[in-house]
């Protein structure tokens, strides 16, 4: 079978292949390699500049064309690193041989029968970058350039995709609240009826959550280390024992890679700040599995409608029925990428020794995370765009439920000393409805002042609501 959307194991790669899109060129395997050539490139560039004398500075024309091997890479670069990493067995090693081929020096000869492929490199450039060629991934082991390649695509993916999907989904419901702030609606402590809200108050409460898990997202800080084999320069001081290795380094995790500069590691970057980041996502993700069945709830109570679209079909038997399945998709998705990013946080930071293998095949599932989460919140905004909230039922709800009332009418008893307000109101009020005017009546007959009396007698349900729209109007 030839791979395609039809044939891909992954529904990301799939069925949902349009949806996470997005995430492709920063995730994948060959944005992987890609990621991995702009280290080693940029880790060459510094030791050009750092005044070795076996080392001199590259010209314009040899730095412009480096810049040209990282900004045009292509799947076809890509796919000759994995043709040559079927001999080498060592996928950064095929990154090494590739940057010296593109740079028009051979294979080595034990590549055997993998030919050269033939750079048409300027001379002067090939023999520039020829005399620099053991240069190329100086005293790194493979861990320097995949612990930053990932943090460098771990950074992209939040700040470029998974970011901008959240905010898409809290701007969403931030309209949404602002819209139905003044729309009154029954709550329902463990499901059953309670003291009035509104429509647009509870969906603050979801924004105001959201943007704290977003901000902590943000805040996580990516690290990255280039220090050996295991953390402590050995080879760097071999070759060059006088040189600052430790501030050279730091310099280009930070200047050159954009990344937060981590000193005290084993041959791996510890993984700490990924689980923190993996978690706060997860964190995020769970907030969304609690709006996406409060919604489910609100749209099976009838509190919101859905507009309908044009040849959409709900049931293959019940022409009626119009689904929740934004929301059930969105909920499903999330459990799916929360159950990938929690192992990855519970089992990255664990490490045998001062290396173990066991991290390099989780790592590369950080795009599966991550692209079940991007399709999950693009399943939830387009719930949310199809709402449309339905007065006529809330009212309805809020007309049936007079004993909410129950709650202010003894609190206000409270404040004149009545004896006993809790069990008078418990006595008339609790496991069963109550009648507008079995309420009056009681309130009526309440030894209160009678300005009190007529603020507990103008109340509806429909107006107890607090502070309620003031809150949704200010998020």
């Amino acid at each position: 079978m030839s791979l395609s959307a039809l044939t891909a194991l992954s529904p990301l790669d799939g069925r949902y292949a349009s949806r996470t899109a997005k995430l492709r060129p920063l995730l994948s395997e060959a944005g992987f390699m890609r990621h991995r050539v702009i280290v080693e490139v940029a880790w060459l560039r510094a030791l050009s500049n750092a005044g070795f004398a076996e080392l001199k500075p590259f010209s314009a024309a040899t730095n412009a064309f480096l810049d040209r091997l990282v900004n045009g890479f292509t799947e076809d670069d890509a796919a000759r690193i994995k043709a040559i990493e079927s001999v080498t067995n060592h996928d950064v090693k095929a990154v090494e041989y590739w940057l010296k081929e593109s740079s028009g020096l051979p294979l080595p000869p034990e590549m055997g029968h993998l030919a050269t492929v033939d750079a048409a490199v300027d001379p002067a450039i090939s023999a520039e970058l020829k005399a620099a060629a053991e240069f190329i991934h100086f005293a790194c082991t493979s861990e320097d350039i995949n612990n930053t390649s990932h943090g460098m695509m771990l950074k992209a993916a939040r700040d470029q995709v998974l970011l901008p999907s959240l905010q898409g989904v809290i701007d969403r419901l931030t309209l949404l609240a602002h819209d139905c702030a003044e729309m009154p609606m029954l709550s329902r402590t463990h499901g059953q009826s309670a003291s009035p809200t509104t429509l647009g108050k509870e969906v603050a409460n979801v924004v105001a959550r959201l943007r704290t898990a977003a901000k902590r997202i943000a805040s996580v800080e990516i690290l990255g280390k280039m220090n050996g084999a295991v953390g402590n320069f050995n080879a760097h001081l071999s070759a060059y024992p006088d040189f600052d290795w430790q501030a050279f380094a730091k310099g280009v995790i930070e200047n050159d890679l954009g990344l937060s500069w981590n000193p005290y590691t084993i041959q791996i970057e510890p993984h700490d700040y990924m689980a923190e980041l993996f978690d706060a996502i997860a964190r995020a993700n769970t907030i969304l599995i609690d709006l996406d069945r409060d919604l489910w709830g609100y749209i099976s109570l009838g509190y919101y409608k859905q507009r309908t679209k044009a040849g959409e079909i709900g049931s293959s038997t019940m022409p009626h029925k119009v689904n929740p399945i934004d929301f059930e998709n969105s909920e499903g998705n999330l459990g799916m990428a929360n159950a990938v990013l929690r192992h990855m946080a519970e089992k990255l930071p664990v490490s045998r020794w001062q290396r173990d293998l066991t991290d390099s095949t989780v790592l590369r599932n950080i795009g599966v995370g991550f692209g079940y989460a991007v399709l999950a919140y693009d399943s939830t905004l387009r719930g949310l765009n199809k709402l449309e909230a339905n007065p006529e039922k809330l009212a309805e709800d809020l007309d049936s439920s007079w004993e909410v009332l129950a709650e202010p009418v003894q609190t206000v008893m409270r404040r004149y000393g009545i004896e006993n307000p809790y069990e008078q109101l418990k006595a008339l009020t609790r496991g069963k409805g109550i009648a507008k005017e079995d309420l009056q009546a009681f309130i009526k007959g309440l030894a209160i002042p009678q300005d009190a009396k007529d603020r507990l007698l103008a109340m509806t349900p429909a107006s107890y609501t607090g502070i309620a729209t003031r809150l949704a109007k200010e998020i």
